[in-house]
């Protein structure tokens, strides 16, 4: 049987930057993926996306970005091309092409089952992504087959959709980048509102990923928020330059908001009556940034204008349900997120939802750890900047 001291699942930024670091302290390990070398950054991307953080942030360890717009977005191609230069950089020990079916305890190590035949191995990183299955509300079922649905991972573009209104749910990134890219493709958009955060995308001339490391916010542990819930996904884009996306002004464009869903049946939905409050949440979130990042400013000795903020605009009326077919919505994009799908892993360490129960990435299981979570420890040890330095405490573990 094959054997490896470490096996990392996963050869996306994570299980690369986990590998520099495993070979940094000289211990032993092969790299395991099924497809290639860059993980999801290969697909699940749709053809408009850019990096929502500028280019100077793009950086793992012992490589950094190096090209000459620094504060630009770059592609997500171009985030391909930097984790195969990282790749190409590194020569991790990789085997790709290999899937993983389960992993199981075997005495004090593991066995991993894969399409490549079995290895046992002492230690596992499992870096095969945050959460890597798309996640769609059980009622999705309910709607009637003439609307056609996709998830986020699926959304290329426009021209994909078929004529007619469509409507988004969830406001995050994906789902505010999405919207406006239909929006402005001259579609009719109906966007279900989730929980979300809005900030700036600059302040001062500053991007606001670099009033985020300036204020210690990129470092707060998620130990520090009650019972380890993080607050809601920031709403950005790296699209034109990067720019603001706030859902207020969505609404001002033509763009019909609606609450949270919670329902469907044939071609009705239900939402929420939550509009007003998830919007005025948003708003709170950019007062507070913007009051924390002007107090530093002027900490910095940096010259800050006097803000003349006036009342917050009333939220717009929305409906609580609505018929997709009579409106002329032919489709629906699914911007929910992923869950948890670590069921091939035959080890009792996860919580209810199926999600790790882990500290910084080390379980309870001796051996076992996982990388690139999100919001794992802080709120870049998903990102592609962080990662590395929560790779480089689990070397530091495994190490010890």
């Amino acid at each position: 049987m094959e054997r490896h001291e470490t096996v990392i699942v996963g050869g996306g930024q994570a299980g690369l930057a986990m590998s520099y670091h495993l070979r940094e302290c000289g211990k032993e390990h092969v790299l395991l993926e099924r497809d290639r070398l860059g993980g999801k950054w290969h697909s699940e991307r749709w053809d408009s996306l850019r990096y929502q953080f500028p280019n100077w942030s793009l950086g793992l360890p012992g490589h950094s970005y190096s090209g000459s717009d620094p504060e630009g977005f770059c592609h997500y191609s171009e985030v391909v091309e930097f984790l195969a230069d990282y790749a190409e950089k590194i020569t991790p020990p990789a085997q790709t092409g290999v899937d993983v079916g389960s992993v199981s305890r075997s005495g004090d190590g593991f066995i991993l089952d894969t399409s490549a035949g079995p290895i046992a191995t002492d230690t596992i990183v499992v870096a095969s992504g945050a959460f890597p299955s798309p996640r769609v509300p059980q009622f999705a079922v309910g709607l009637a087959s003439s609307i056609q649905q996709f998830h986020s991972a699926e959304y290329r573009s426009p021209g994909q959709l078929p004529p007619g209104g469509v409507l988004v749910v969830g406001s995050g990134s994906s789902g505010g980048q999405i919207a406006e890219e239909l929006l402005h493709a001259g579609r009719e958009v109906f966007l279900s509102v989730s929980r979300h955060r809005r900030v700036p995308r600059r302040f001062l001339g500053k991007d606001m990923l670099w009033w985020f490391f300036e204020l210690g916010w990129m470092d707060r542990s998620i130990d520090t928020f009650p019972d380890r819930k993080p607050p809601p996904a920031i709403l950005l884009s790296g699209i034109d330059g990067g720019h603001d996306l706030d859902v207020r002004r969505f609404g001002a464009e033509g763009m019909t908001l609606l609450g949270r869903a919670i329902a469907a049946e044939g071609s009705k939905m239900q939402f929420a009556d939550d509009l007003a409050s998830l919007l005025a949440g948003a708003d709170q979130a950019c007062e507070d940034f913007l009051e924390a990042a002007a107090a530093h400013a002027l900490q910095l000795g940096m010259e800050v204008p006097v803000s003349e903020r006036g009342e917050r605009p009333r939220s717009p009326s929305a409906p609580t349900e609505i018929d997709l077919e009579k409106l002329g919505i032919r489709s629906v994009i699914w911007c929910t997120g992923y869950r948890p799908a670590f069921g091939w892993i035959d080890v009792p360490v996860f919580d209810d939802g199926g999600a790790p129960i882990q500290e910084r990435g080390a379980t309870n299981c001796p051996g076992l750890y996982f990388l690139g979570l999100h919001w794992m420890h802080s709120f870049k040890s998903g990102a592609l900047f962080g990662v590395g330095e929560d790779a480089a405490h689990i070397a530091a573990l495994i190490d010890s």
